[in-house]
């Protein structure tokens, strides 16, 4: 009986983060909250990725700490936009300023190193 809670507790886990997980990303948004003088931070993620989950949690509470910050996600599988950014792996993390990349990580989730890199960035 143990085993099947801990069977259900883990794919409840797996399956609330992988719902979470969403495309936001839009060219036309992404290009209008550039021109319009914001911070652009962009990530990517696939379904099942833990640490993809965390990084997304720190940035989503990025959004409400920030002023004039705009924050897309997107599925790493998703082509056109993993070569538009030219992003190959899941947990990559993107800021822009300026309509230029200004800061790139793979597997970031510290909310300190992530605040720091936006701090930085404004």
């Amino acid at each position: 009986m143990k085993k099947v809670f801990i069977f259900i507790f883990f794919l409840f886990v797996f399956n609330s983060s992988a719902i979470a997980k969403e495309t936001t990303f839009n060219k036309e948004l992404f290009e209008k909250a550039q021109s319009d003088g914001k911070i652009v931070i962009v990530s990517s993620w696939i379904k099942y990725c833990s640490s993809c989950a965390s990084q997304m949690k720190v940035l989503d509470k990025a959004k409400n700490d920030f002023e004039k910050i705009e924050y897309f996600k997107f599925d790493v599988r998703n082509k056109e936009i993993a070569d538009l950014l030219n992003v190959q792996y899941q947990t990559t993390l993107l800021i822009f300023k300026d309509n230029k990349e200004i800061y790139r990580s793979v597997g970031e989730t510290s909310k300190d190193l992530i605040y720091k890199a936006i701090q930085s960035s404004i």
